[in-house]
C-alpha cells in the first residue's frame, strides 16, 4: 500500500466498511423509459370493435384509457402489418401496410393521436429476420429479378446418389422440421428458421439492411416511439452452412428444434453490430426531429454473456436500451424457493451495466401465462409484487394484471402453427394458444371482447370472475393490487435509491429499497404454509442503521388478511401461505457508509 499513513488508514476504513454483510446496489434514473411500465398488447385478442371475432386497432383505441389507468407509460403491439396470417402476423407481406382485419392506416394514425393525448408512448413490433413468402421482395427474389437475387438465403442443396436434391445441412426450424424449403420456381432451397412461409432475409446483403432501416424510418415518421425487435438472435447464420451438433435433448425426435445446439444459426458475431446500427437510426431520427428518447427493445433467449453485449460495446457504441430479461420465464417455476428467486434476480443485475436501468419480464404471447407457470392464480399478484418492487422497467403482458391464466384448448380448437404442425398427441408441448385467448373485460358474453357469436379463440371459462369490471368493483383484487404497486413505484422514493434482495429462510423472498427518507421491504411467502420472518435483521445484513422495529403496510396481496396502513413488527412478521406485502418504515436507514466516509475524511484532514 502506497501513499501517506493518513491516506492508507482512510483507505483501510473504506475497504473494511464495504466488507461487512451484503452490499446494496444503487440506481438513479431520469429518462422516461428507465422508470416506465410497458404494456404488451396482442392485438388479435385485445378488443374487437366490429364484431368479427378478431381484435383490431379501433378496439385498442377504445381501451387506451384503461392502459393509462394502470399507470403505464407505453404499450407495444404485436405485429399489425399486412400478412397472410400463417403465423398470425409474424409472416409479413408488407412491412408498411396494416393488416385489413385490424383496420386501416387511418385507424393506426388515430390510435397514435389518442395515445399522444393520453401521454402514452407507442411501440411497434419490428420483425427483421424474415418476411412472408408472399412479400413482393420474396416473389422477386424467387424469380431472380435484378437487385433481389440475394435478398433471401438460397442454396442448391446436395444431390444424392439417386439424383434427388436434399437440404444443404441438418438445420431445423423453430416449429419442427427442416429449416430448408424447396422452391420449384427458382430450383433452389430457401432458409426459413421459423415457418416455411417465413423465409429468412439475407443480412449480408447491404440492400436488405438499408431496406429494413427504411422500415424503421417509415414508422418513426408515423409517430412511433420505439420498437420491440423480434427474434434478433436469428438474424445471421454460418456462411459455411455447417451442420449443427446434437444438443443431447429431445433424442426421440431429430426434427424438434431442441434436438440441435444452434451454434450456427443463432448469436452469430454480426448480430450485435446490426442492433447497434438500428440504434443509430433511432438516435439520428431523434436528433433530427427532436422529442423524447426513442427506445429499442430486443428479444433474444440467449445466454446472459451474449445479452450483455446488446447494451453497448467497449468503445461506448450504444445498442438496445432494453435487451429483454427472460430470466423469470426461463428459470423460475412453481417449485422455486426464495434462494432461487434471489439467484435469478442477482444474475440479471450482475449482467446489466452499471448505471443502466434493468428490465423485468414475467410473460408474453409465446409462453404460458405467469400465473399458470407459477402454480395458479394465487401467484399472480405475488409475481407482480416482485416485478414492480425491483428497479427499472416493467413489461406487463395483457391480462397479467388481472391474474388471467392459461386457457386449455382441444386439438380441434388449436390455431397456433407451432402446434398444428404436430399432432393431437403432442400438440400441447408446442402450442402458444393458451396465453393468447381473448382479454377478459367483463362477465357478459365472450367476456366483453366481441359481439360475435364465436371469437377467434375460445374465452377462458373463468372470465366470469377474472375480468376488468369485476376486479374494479371488488374490495380487493389482483387488478387493485397491481394498480397500488404501480402508484407506489411512481413515487419519488422509487426513482433514486439503493436496493438489495434476500432469502429469509426457505420460503420468504425479500427486496429492500432504501431512500433518503424511508426504507421499503417487499416480502413474499412462496410456500403453502405460514412463515414467521425477522425482517429487521436486513438492516444489519445490508450495513444500514435500524431506526424502527415497526413499519406500515403499503400494499397487501389478495391472499393477505392485512390492510393498508396497518402496523407490523419487523422483527417478527408472520406471513400466511402465499402472502405478499410491501411495508414501509419511516426513517433514513442508510447511514453506515456515510459514517465511514466521515471517519475517513477526519483521518485525512484532522491534522490540518
Amino acid at each position: 500500500m502506497t501513499g501517506s499513513p493518513k491516506r492508507q488508514i482512510a483507505l483501510l476504513i473504506l475497504i473494511l466498511g464495504g466488507s461487512f454483510g451484503d452490499n446494496l446496489r444503487g440506481l438513479s434514473v431520469s429518462d422516461w423509459w428507465e422508470k416506465a411500465g410497458f404494456y404488451q398488447i396482442y392485438p388479435r385478442s385485445f378488443k374487437d370493435s366490429d364484431g368479427d371475432g378478431v381484435g383490431d386497432l379501433k378496439g385498442i383505441t377504445e381501451k387506451l384509457e384503461y392502459i393509462k389507468s394502470l399507470g403505464m407509460r407505453a404499450f407495444w403491439l404485436s405485429p399489425i402489418y399486412k400478412s397472410p396470417m400463417a403465423d398470425f402476423g409474424y409472416d409479413i407481406s408488407s412491412f408498411v401496410e396494416i393488416q385489413p382485419e385490424y383496420g386501416t392506416m387511418s385507424d393506426f394514425e388515430n390510435m397514435v393521436k389518442k395515445a399522444k393525448e393520453l401521454g402514452l408512448k407507442v411501440i411497434l413490433d419490428f420483425v427483421p429476420n424474415h418476411s412472408s413468402d408472399e412479400h413482393e421482395w420474396f416473389v422477386k427474389s424467387e424469380n431472380r429479378e435484378v437487385g433481389y437475387e440475394d435478398f433471401y438465403v438460397w442454396h442448391d442443396g446436395i444431390v444424392g446418389s439417386n439424383g434427388q436434391r436434399s437440404p444443404p445441412n441438418n438445420w431445423n426450424e423453430a416449429f419442427r422440421g427442416s429449416a430448408w424449403q424447396w422452391s420449384a420456381t427458382r430450383q433452389q432451397f430457401y432458409l426459413h428458421q421459423f415457418h416455411r412461409k417465413q423465409p429468412d432475409l439475407n443480412y449480408r446483403n447491404s440492400a436488405v439492411v438499408e431496406a429494413m432501416k427504411n422500415v424503421l424510418r417509415f414508422w418513426l415518421g408515423k409517430g412511433v416511439d420505439g420498437f420491440r425487435v423480434d427474434a434478433v438472435s436469428n438474424l445471421f447464420e454460418d456462411q459455411q452452412l455447417r451442420d449443427e451438433p446434437p444438443s443431447g435433448e429431445s433424442l426421440d425426435d431429430p426434427f424438434r428444434p431442441q434436438y440441435l445446439d444452434h451454434i450456427y444459426t443463432q448469436d452469430q458475431p454480426e448480430t450485435v453490430n446490426m442492433v447497434y446500427q438500428w440504434r443509430e437510426v433511432m438516435d439520428a431520427y431523434q436528433k433530427q426531429h427532436g422529442g423524447e428518447t426513442r427506445v429499442l427493445m430486443t428479444e433474444a433467449w440467449s445466454a446472459l454473456s451474449v445479452i450483455k453485449t446488446y447494451f453497448h460495446d467497449s468503445d461506448g457504441r450504444l445498442g438496445s436500451q432494453k435487451p429483454f430479461n427472460f430470466q423469470f420465464i426461463l428459470h423460475l417455476n412453481q417449485n422455486s424457493n426464495a434462494a432461487d428467486f434471489k439467484t435469478v434476480i442477482e444474475s440479471w443485475l450482475d449482467t446489466v451495466p452499471v448505471g443502466h436501468a434493468p428490465n423485468w419480464v414475467l410473460g408474453n404471447h409465446d409462453v404460458r401465462r405467469v400465473a399458470s407457470r407459477m402454480g395458479g392464480e394465487h401467484m399472480a399478484d405475488i409475481m407482480e409484487m416482485v416485478e414492480l418492487s425491483l428497479p427499472g422497467v416493467s413489461i406487463t403482458y395483457q391480462g397479467e394484471e388481472l391474474g388471467m391464466t392459461d386457457t386449455e384448448l382441444s386439438w380441434a380448437e388449436t390455431k397456433d402453427p407451432s402446434a398444428c404442425q404436430t399432432d393431437e398427441y403432442v400438440y400441447q408441448q408446442y402450442t402458444r394458444d393458451p396465453a393468447r385467448t381473448p382479454f377478459q373485460w367483463d362477465s357478459t358474453a365472450n367476456a366483453g371482447f366481441t359481439t360475435a357469436s364465436k371469437p377467434w379463440l375460445p374465452i377462458n371459462p373463468n372470465y366470469t370472475t377474472i375480468n376488468v369490471d369485476s376486479e374494479q368493483k371488488a374490495d380487493k383484487s389482483y387488478l387493485k393490487v397491481f394498480e397500488e404497486l404501480v402508484k407506489l413505484r411512481d413515487e419519488d422514493d422509487f426513482h433514486s435509491f439503493q436496493y438489495g434482495t434476500a432469502a429469509l429462510g426457505q420460503s420468504t423472498f425479500a427486496i429492500i429499497r432504501t431512500t433518503n427518507s424511508r426504507t421499503y421491504f417487499t416480502l413474499v411467502n412462496l410456500a403453502n404454509a405460514q412463515d414467521t420472518v425477522n425482517v429487521a435483521e436486513l438492516f444489519s445484513r445490508f450495513n444500514t442503521t435500524k431506526s424502527f422495529d415497526t413499519a406500515i403496510v403499503r400494499v397487501a396481496s389478495v391472499s393477505s388478511k392485512r390492510t393498508a396502513k396497518e402496523s407490523v413488527t419487523l422483527s417478527s412478521i408472520q406471513l400466511d401461505p402465499y402472502e405478499g406485502l410491501v411495508v414501509q418504515s419511516g426513517a433514513n436507514h442508510c447511514r453506515s457508509v456515510f459514517v465511514l466516509v466521515i471517519l475517513a475524511l477526519a483521518v485525512i484532514y484532522g491534522g490540518n
